[in-house]
């Protein structure tokens, strides 16, 4: 890849990468840390990354520095001391949006990151796979149960309201 070819990538997919990064670590300095981490590595790595993998490349190695970085986070963090459901349950919330992100927040690490990708950033079943090193079919067992956990939280009354 030459430098006009990765000065490209960075107009066509940083921003993107940031959006799918921020909705999973859901905060924005932490976000760009690991977006322009991803974007060093490539350009550590492109004389061996070809342009036409270079975005496949980059959600790959974003989306396990943000694995690491959130790992990192919840060695840090202290316990709570309530359950999330009670959380949930005590919050009344009005705005459609914030009930998404709630919902999103209930899955594990793998599948947001699945429902992140095929519906928010529109990616094929095989360029997830790529990126998550899982196979298509894994993909969509993964994505299926993520969408009924979701589905089982929205369609709750007392979540909603």
């Amino acid at each position: 890849m030459t430098e006009k070819e990765y000065n490209k990538c960075v107009d066509l997919y940083s921003d993107n990468l940031f959006r799918f990064i921020v909705k999973n670590l859901d905060h924005t300095e932490d976000a760009r840390d690991v977006v322009q981490n991803a974007f060093e590595i490539l350009w550590k790595h492109c004389t061996d990354v070809p342009f036409e993998k270079a975005k496949s490349y980059l959600f790959t190695v974003g989306y396990h520095n943000m694995i690491d970085h959130v790992r990192k986070i919840k060695r840090i963090t202290l316990v709570d001391e309530f359950k999330e459901e009670v959380k949930i349950s005590e919050q009344r919330v009005h705005d459609a949006k914030k009930v998404l992100e709630k919902a999103l927040e209930r899955l594990t690490e793998v599948q947001r990151s699945l429902v992140l990708l095929k519906d928010y950033e529109g990616y094929s079943y095989e360029e997830i796979g790529e990126i998550m090193k899982l196979n298509p079919s894994q993909v969509k067992v993964y994505l299926h149960r993520a969408r009924i956990s979701l589905k089982q939280y929205l369609v709750k009354m007392e979540n909603v309201i």
